[in-house]
């Protein structure tokens, strides 16, 4: 334990004590976690000191929520569960949307919250930001603890980390009432009380059935595909799957946070075919993927389906760590239980040496619909419209990510979202970030805070006009910690676009339309940032590569024609006032 926490009581023995600051702050950094992103205040403000006394790096937020999503997308990128902390009550409330959108993502993360004390919550007698934060936490997380007594601090962070990793990862909480930090014990029992955390997400190797009955299905396809999902991306065995793909020879669909374990310019991708594969295959093996909103269930018009409940013929296989996901929407045929390194290399050794390819027939239909949409996006990106629309600016970001293929892409918005999604191929794992299985707006600039202070790379972060708006205070943060963050923020004044009409004929403005012409860039270069206006894709461009080169926080407002964009982006299905329009 380092000396400075340590300190000698005044009792007559000199006896060398400890507290429950110190003890929290040993116990993390025992288990290699360093840094905490979060926001000061009663009853933690002291510890977000000694943290950082103790050579932790504390990252100081505006809001608890943007604290939160940095710490979940950390948590993605490392594997090791990202610390969020908040005071109590309303901060609490504030890290919650983001716990609860770590665990639908499955990232591993864990928000610590000071609290009241037990015994005035309990009788609900006033205390200062009252609340069982506990009891609320619990049904939007994998697990909460709540630590009363010093010498179980090192149990709880123990119990927290190996519950955030483990399994299907996810978001923890830990309640930590504010007496429990000023507690203190003899430093030598305190020191022998924390637990380093031995193989937190342990192996989990399928069974030799299982493995034999996916060989055998994939052995038989006619039309095979394999689906990639961030769960794909997160177990970071991509080498594995490389060795999958190319030894099978099939083709290779990946999510959006997927993109990048190959590179999207793979000959096996099939990404620019993805309306013609999904419903043509006729075994899927899904990889670290779910069968949910986001892949249509498995089911309806996307799969070949009549209807929307209606099954479209595939048989699937499914790898995922979670054995309850099987048989969530559809009959999965071949379950695959187990980690998805360890699952993959149990595929490759059932598949031998002499993998029979998948028939040319359905190679050649894959690489036709693939290399028409590929021309046909070529001709869309070529054309230079005044203004810009989503396709000429996103065309610009798409060659600035070619040539600098380290740097993170943090992507968020309704159009801004979709259309980055398919027109700006990722060529490394785990550098596309964005809104994932909730598609929650607000992820922006806490996950680009984290993704620059984890990887130390440039970011660059594409963002609706809209969306930009739930956490562009955070800019102040960027600029605060000098991080080499580049924000791009599609500006077509309004909520999928800036021409809707109040109709009722009022004065006020339509519900989706913001300010004319606002000035975003200005926010950034009021906390000394780097501020840029662009008109056409030669200004976008310029500003980006300046920011890339010069690594200095930078916000760029790309103007494109308001009248660009649909409803609700791909999602308009999803809108019940769609079905009255048509």
């Amino acid at each position: 334990m380092n000396n400075k926490a340590e300190f000698v009581s005044e009792n007559a023995e000199s006896q060398v004590l400890t507290d429950g600051f110190h003890l929290v702050i040993d116990a993390l950094k025992l288990n290699g976690i360093n840094t905490i992103y979060g926001l000061p205040g009663i009853p933690i403000t002291d510890f977000t000191r000694m943290a950082q006394g103790e050579g932790m790096r504390v990252i100081s937020f505006r809001h608890e929520q943007n604290a939160g999503n940095a710490a979940a997308i950390a948590g993605f990128m490392t594997g090791k569960p990202g610390i969020c902390l908040t005071v109590s009550a309303p901060g609490f409330l504030n890290g919650l949307t983001a716990l609860a959108n770590a665990t639908t993502n499955c990232f591993p993360m864990i928000l610590i919250s000071g609290s009241s004390e037990r015994e005035i919550v309990d009788l609900q007698q006033g205390d200062y930001e009252e609340m069982d934060q506990l009891a609320i936490a619990k049904p939007l997380c994998k697990a909460a603890f709540r630590v009363l007594h010093a010498e179980d601090i090192g149990v709880g962070i123990a119990r927290a980390i190996r519950s955030a990793v483990s399994g299907r990862p996810g978001g923890v909480y830990l309640d930590l009432p504010a007496k429990l930090f000023a507690q203190t014990m003899d430093a030598v029992a305190g020191r022998n009380s924390l637990i380093k955390v031995v193989d937190p997400a342990p192996h989990q190797i399928p069974g030799a059935e299982a493995v034999q009955r996916a060989i055998d299905l994939l052995k038989g396809a006619k039309k095979p595909l394999i689906l990639l999902g961030k769960g794909a991306a997160y177990a970071q065995a991509d080498d594995l799957l490389r060795t999958l793909v190319e030894k099978s020879g099939i083709p290779y669909l990946p999510m959006s946070m997927a993109k990048g374990i190959l590179p999207d310019t793979h000959e096996q991708s099939a990404s620019a075919a993805r309306s013609f594969v999904l419903p043509e295959a006729d075994v899927v093996l899904l990889i670290g993927a779910r069968l949910n909103w986001l892949l249509s269930h498995g089911k309806g018009k996307t799969w070949g389906g009549k209807s929307s409940k209606d099954w479209g013929g595939q048989k699937f296989i499914q790898i995922d760590i979670s054995p309850t996901e099987m048989d969530s929407n559809v009959r999965i045929d071949a379950p695959l239980v187990g980690d998805v390194g360890s699952c993959v290399s149990a595929l490759l050794a059932g598949m031998g040496n002499n993998w029979p390819q998948p028939p040319a027939e359905w190679l050649n239909a894959v690489a036709e619909r693939k290399n028409k949409n590929v021309a046909k996006m070529a001709e869309t990106l070529a054309k230079d419209p005044s203004p810009m629309n989503f396709h000429s600016a996103l065309n610009v970001v798409r060659d600035i990510v070619k040539a600098n293929p380290d740097a993170m892409l943090v992507n968020e918005g309704a159009n801004a979202l979709d259309f980055t999604r398919s027109i700006v191929d990722m060529y490394k794992p785990r550098k596309r970030l964005d809104v994932g299985t909730w598609g929650v707006m607000g992820i922006g600039m806490g996950f680009a805070v984290a993704a620059a202070v984890e990887s130390g790379q440039p970011v660059i972060a594409v963002e609706g006009d809209s969306a930009f708006g739930f956490s562009g205070m955070e800019v102040e943060t960027i600029c605060r910690y000098n991080l080499p963050v580049c924000v791009v923020i599609l500006n077509n004044n309004g909520v999928y676009r800036g021409t809707d009409k109040n109709l009722s004929g009022g004065s006020d403005v339509a519900p989706t339309v913001f300010v004319k012409d606002s000035r975003y860039e200005k926010l950034m270069e009021a906390f000394g940032g780097v501020g840029a206006y662009a008109t056409t894709p030669a200004e976008l461009r310029k500003a980006m590569e300046e920011a890339i080169k010069s690594r200095k926080p930078t916000l760029i407002n790309a103007i494109i024609d308001e009248t660009a964009g649909t409803e609700s982006g791909r999602i308009t299905s999803l809108n019940p006032a769609a079905a009255l329009k048509k």
